[in-house]
Order: structure tokens, then C-alpha cells, then sequence
């Protein structure tokens, strides 16, 4: 009991209060004390948390700052003024305030684990974790450290080491969700997908409404082509979605459906969820219209990769005297030869892997970025964070990510008439601007490897009819497959040639061929390769086989640039329909079917036909070095050109709105 003064019975009352969870009154005579003793620490701390639990952050800092003045050396209350002044946004701030908590309390660990929260959103993971083994030093059991550092550990790419450490968490927790599904991620990291399976299933017999827990295991199964209870996974997790049950990563969606509302209800609720507007940096001060057309290209992917193949030509052609082409990398620097030709091309390259995502923004308007263009969308590791707080003035969703953003703070979306048709516009939250040929560019001087290579060379056998489908495994779902295998029904001798993907996506998909009436080896399993060796053994096949709902993309130019015809069924969304894109700037629309139906008997007519299938292949041939698809020159103006307009509405205080480029 405290001393029995006026004072100190008004708090002992508003102390019970504030015990029995009657904040409204505890708080009533927490004031009264303070009108009786303004400097009452406890009354003004207590205050404090009270207002912070009700979202009254200003008032709360205030309480927290005056009980700081009356007993400055308390390490609670420096950690509780920097809880508010995080809630607030105020990181640095609160860097500080749990700074001097650690110096009046070295053993508060909460304080090291929430500065090291703070430090990851910042991008700097080693000092965060090292705030998180300054916790475990205080606490070696302290789960949410144990956590933490496991998740610090994965962001620094030391996956082992991280898989340790959610191991350790939950041998002292086993049923803590965040060690389980970060575990799980881990895993996948490592490609040990079946063991991530099994962690997935423990998430939910613990936690069955884990945020992305549904859709991380269904499209885990689908690396592993396992395809056990497919269709009810599917229709939860698109139930789910529709209904806004729960938060659902929008990549794997598009390998489930090709319903774009679906896609764009998902890729919204993503973004709300995880990537809000912020409106942190303010509004952009004018940069006057006539000099240099700036654009800053965001991705981690400046190296050895698909879609670093596909823009080399692009930024390569971009004319000089309009435009001015920076780089903003926040992927490794792999020093390979492909990173070095982006470095080259660029007219500055900038490493912003180490900056916030809001220091990054704040880099980007420093140096007059006129249009941010993001190269990752909503796929892992993207910093979608750097356009929530506006980069540029104009900001462009183009090429990765095959589908709406949904987020309000992307202006337009790079397309064409194929990938969005008239009518389907409503499926984006950008503004849809189509080129006049293919969304997609193409480098016309990629290397197609010197070697020759022999059918033995490549497993295959020494005749018959070669189909082909180097896709990832995800694409390949049972209605696709099932395609497939009434193909090879059709087509005595012919065989299915796949990417090797995982020993386990072998296994199932021999397995499944065989359920199929299909001898497994008549699926025959290509490894990974150099990209010049793995262009080069694209002469070893006759004919691509496409996947739906989510279609080649990268691996449907590369067949078609190395002369092999593609045969695609072109669906409803964005992913399902860039292989007919494709085909139809290269000349060959009649490759595009619409139903299972067509795209079997096509595929049975091609392979039966040498004469028809030799006279596509002249066609494309002749093609290559003529069609818009592969004219580097041609589709660099063509986006220019829509560059230009974008930014010339602006200027003109236009917002921005659909637009169509006329062929150049």
C-alpha cells in the first residue's frame, strides 16, 4: 500500500482499476492523482501505456517524456516512450529511447528485440542481429529472439543457420506459429520441400488460419508436382481469397487460377495488408519538363536471370539523347558476365540493398527520377515497400510480375493487346498501356551456344517426335499434365522432355504417367544448365508444349528464338495469355488455342505432319530477325513512346489514364 496521502489513495484505486482491465477509470484517476502531484512518475507512466494501448500515441509520448523528467534513469519507461514512438512510425527515435532502456536495464530484452525489428525494416540485418544474439545473451530461451535472429539470419542468405535457430525455438516452444511457418520458409530455401510439407502440416494443426499458410503448402506441393488432394486445396484457398478470409501471397495465385477478379482481390488485399501507401517523404517538389526523360529501374535481378536476358537489349537501345537510364539494384552482385553487360549499359548503376525502403525512395527523388519502374512485382525478396513511399512521380508495374499490383500508388501497367484485351480493364488497379506489338522485350543478340548437342547426349531417345516443356515445375498443374498424356497417347513413339526440377517432382510425375497409361520413361528430364547450353539444346525438340493457368513466359522466347514453334492455350489472365502474345509478334497465331481440346488435337497434328510442322519452323526461321517480337530497336521506341506520353500528361497536370501506342 502506498503512502496514505490524497495523492497516493487516488492511485492506489486507479492502480486496482487499471488491474482489473477497467482502463477508462484507471486512467480517470491517474489524472486526478497528477492534478494533486504533477511529477508522480508511476501515475505518469502508467498513463502512458494506458493511452498507447488505446492509439492515443501523441498523448502517450508526452506522459512518457514528463515521467522520464521525474525519474530519468528508468530503463521501463525509456522502453515503453520508444513502443510509442515506433507505433508512431518514428523509428529513429525510438532507436534512441530503447538505446537508453538497454543503459538503465542491459537486461530488458524485449528492448533488443524490438530495436532489432526496427533495424531489419531499415535493411540493416546485421546490426539486427545483433541485437537479437545481445537478447539470447540476456535470455538464451527467449523465443521471439530465437525467432527473430532465425528470420535475420534467412535475410542475410545463411539459411542453415537460420534453420538452426527456429529449430532451437521451437524445441522450447513446439507450438509457436511464427517458428513453424518461418521454418517452413527456410526449407523451401533450401528446396528440402517435403520436410517443409511436413512443417506446414504441424502450422496447421497449431495455428489452421495462419496467414499464407494454405497457399505456401498447396504451391509447395506444386514445386514438388505432388498433386494429392489438388482440387480441394484449390477451392479452399480461391474460397478464401474471394471471401477475404485471409492474407494470400499473389504469385501463387496465378499458378492456381486464371480468374483475373480473383487475382486482382488478392493482390489488393496484399498490398494493404503488407505494403500501405506511405506518405512518409511528402509530395515531390516539380522537376521542369524538356531536359532528359529520367527512369530508374528497380530490381534484384541484374545478373545471370530471365528477366535480365530479356531487358540487356532494351536498356542497351534506349535512346541517349531523350533518356537518361539508372539502375537501382537491390539484389547480390554476382560479378557474372550478365551483370557486368547491365552495369555497362546503364548510365549509372545504384546499389540500394543496404537502404531502407524509404531511404531508397528518398535516393531515387533525390536524384530526379522522373519514372520508377518496378522489374519484381509480387514475387519473393521485391521491395514494393520503395513505391509505396512514391519514388517518382509515375510509377510503372512492367515485366516480372504477370498480373495488377493492386496497389494505388502504381500508375500504369506496361501490357498489349493480347496479354489485356479491350474489356479487361477492370481486372487492374494500374492504367493499362498496351505497345502495340508484345509487352515483353527481346534481346536479338543472345547467345545460342556453340555445342551440338546429340539426342544421346540429352537422354533422349535416337527417334521420334520430341515434345518439350522447360517451364518450372509449379506451372504444371493435373488438367495440363493430363493434356499432355493424351498426347503422347496419340503419339506412338514421342516422348515429354521436362526440366529436372527435384528428384521428388520426378518420382511424381513418372508416377503419375504411369496412372495415365503413359510409360514413365517416355518423360524424359532435362538438368539445369548454362543459359548458351541450354538455348543450344532447344534444337533437340520439335515442339513446346505450353502449361495454363500460368503460361511460359521467358522459356516460350527462348524456344521461339531458337526456331522451335510453340503450341500455347491461351487463358483468361495476364499469365495465361503472354505465350499468345508472343506467338502473335512472331506470325504464328495459329499456335494459339483456346480449349483442352484444341490444344490436343493440334499438338497430335503437328507431330503427325512433319511437312506442317517443318513449315513453321521455316516460318519462324524467317521470322527471328524481322518480327516485332524479336526487334530490339522497334520495341524500345515503342516503349519510349509510352514513357513519353505518360510523363507528358503529367506535366500537362493530366492524371494518368488507359493508353493505346500506335505501331511505330
Amino acid at each position: 500500500m502506498s503512502e496514505s496521502t490524497p495523492a497516493a489513495r487516488l492511485f492506489d484505486l486507479g492502480l486496482a482499476a487499471h488491474k482489473n482491465g477497467d482502463g477508462a477509470e484507471a486512467l480517470r484517476l491517474y489524472s486526478e492523482v497528477l492534478v494533486q502531484d504533477p511529477w508522480h512518475f508511476n501515475a505518469l507512466h502508467l498513463s502512458g501505456l494506458l493511452e498507447t494501448e488505446a492509439g492515443n500515441l501523441a498523448r502517450a509520448v508526452h506522459l512518457y517524456q514528463v515521467a522520464l523528467t521525474a525519474k530519468p534513469d528508468s530503463g521501463v519507461a525509456w522502453y515503453n516512450l520508444g513502443v510509442a514512438r515506433q507505433a508512431q512510425g518514428n523509428d529513429r527515435e525510438a532507436l534512441l529511447n530503447y538505446d537508453r532502456a538497454i543503459t538503465f536495464k542491459p537486461d530488458l530484452v524485449q528492448a533488443f528485440i524490438n530495436r532489432g525489428n526496427i533495424l531489419r525494416s531499415l535493411r540493416r540485418e546485421a546490426e539486427a542481429l545483433a541485437n537479437y544474439e545481445a537478447a539470447l545473451a540476456a535470455d538464451p530461451d527467449f523465443v521471439p529472439a530465437l525467432v527473430n535472429r532465425g528470420v535475420a539470419l534467412r535475410a542475410l542468405k545463411r539459411p542453415e543457420a537460420a534453420l538452426a535457430s527456429f529449430t532451437a525455438a521451437l524445441e522450447r516452444s513446439p507450438r509457436t506459429p511464427e517458428a513453424l511457418f518461418n521454418q517452413a520458409m527456410t526449407l523451401i530455401d533450401l528446396k528440402n520441400y517435403p520436410t517443409a510439407i511436413d512443417v506446414l502440416d504441424r502450422l496447421a494443426a497449431v495455428s489452421p488460419r495462419y496467414p499464407e499458410l494454405a497457399t505456401s503448402k498447396l504451391f509447395t506441393q506444386l514445386r514438388l508436382c505432388d498433386w494429392r488432394d489438388y482440387d480441394t486445396s484449390k477451392a479452399a484457398v480461391l474460397s478464401a481469397a474471394q471471401n477475404s478470409e485471409t492474407v494470400i501471397a499473389p504469385f501463387p495465385i496465378l499458378t492456381l487460377t486464371e480468374a483475373p477478379d480473383i487475382q486482382r482481390l488478392v493482390a489488393e488485399a496484399w498490398t494493404r495488408e503488407k505494403h500501405p501507401p506511405n506518405a512518409v517523404l511528402g509530395a515531390f517538389s516539380p522537376r521542369p519538363a524538356g531536359s532528359k526523360i529520367r527512369l530508374g529501374y528497380f530490381s534484384l535481378h541484374y545478373r545471370d536471370h530471365a528477366t535480365a536476358h530479356l531487358i540487356a537489349g532494351l536498356i542497351e537501345t534506349h535512346d541517349r539523347d531523350r533518356f537518361e537510364v539508372i539502375a537501382f539494384s537491390y539484389g547480390p552482385e554476382t560479378g557474372d558476365a550478365m551483370h557486368k553487360r547491365l552495369v555497362a549499359a546503364f548510365d549509372t548503376f545504384v546499389d540500394i540493398s543496404i537502404l531502407s525502403d524509404v531511404d531508397a525512395a528518398a535516393r531515387s527523388r533525390a536524384m530526379g527520377i522522373d519514372i520508377a519502374i518496378e522489374l519484381a512485382g509480387h514475387i519473393d525478396e521485391a521491395r514494393t515497400g520503395i513505391f509505396a513511399a512514391r519514388a517518382a512521380p509515375l510509377q510503372v508495374n512492367y515485366l516480372c510480375y504477370p498480373g495488377t499490383m493492386g496497389a494505388p500508388y502504381f500508375d500504369y501497367i506496361i501490357a498489349d493487346p493480347v496479354v489485356v484485351p479491350p474489356g479487361a480493364e477492370r481486372f487492374y488497379s494500374e492504367n493499362v498501356v498496351r505497345l502495340p506489338h508484345s509487352y515483353q522485350p527481346n534481346d536479338r543478340h543472345r547467345t545460342i551456344g556453340p555445342r551440338v548437342f546429340t539426342r544421346e547426349d540429352l537422354g533422349l531417345p535416337p527417334s521420334g517426335f520430341v515434345f518439350c516443356c522447360f517451364n518450372n515445375c509449379f506451372k504444371i498443374t493435373p488438367a495440363t499434365f493430363r493434356s499432355w498424356m493424351n498426347i503422347l497417347a496419340q503419339v506412338d513413339g514421342s516422348v515429354l522432355w521436362l526440366l529436372e526440377d527435384h528428384p521428388a517432382a520426378v518420382a511424381n510425375l513418372r508416377i503419375e504417367a504411369a496412372a495415365r497409361g503413359i510409360a514413365p520413361a517416355r518423360l524424359v528430364f532435362a538438368r539445369r544448365a548454362s543459359h548458351a547450353d541450354h538455348l543450344s539444346r532447344h534444337r533437340a525438340a520439335d515442339l513446346l508444349l505450353d502449361t495454363l493457368p500460368y503460361n511460359a513466359h521467358t522459356t516460350a522466347s527462348d524456344a521461339l528464338w531458337c526456331g522451335m514453334p510453340v503450341l500455347t492455350q491461351a487463358g483468361a489472365s495476364f499469365a495465361g495469355r503472354v505465350a499468345a502474345s508472343l506467338l502473335a509478334a512472331v506470325g504464328l497465331s495459329e499456335l494459339i488455342t483456346t480449349t483442352d481440346e484444341e490444344y490436343v488435337a493440334l499438338a497430335v497434328k503437328l507431330a503427325r505432319d512433319p511437312l506442317a510442322l517443318a513449315a513453321l519452323r521455316q516460318r519462324l526461321q524467317e521470322a527471328r530477325l524481322t518480327a516485332p517480337l524479336f526487334d530490339t530497336e522497334r520495341y524500345t521506341r515503342d516503349l519510349e513512346a509510352a514513357f513519353t506520353h505518360m510523363l507528358k500528361r503529367h506535366h500537362d497536370g493530366l492524371d494518368p489514364t488507359p493508353l493505346d501506342i500506335p505501331a511505330g
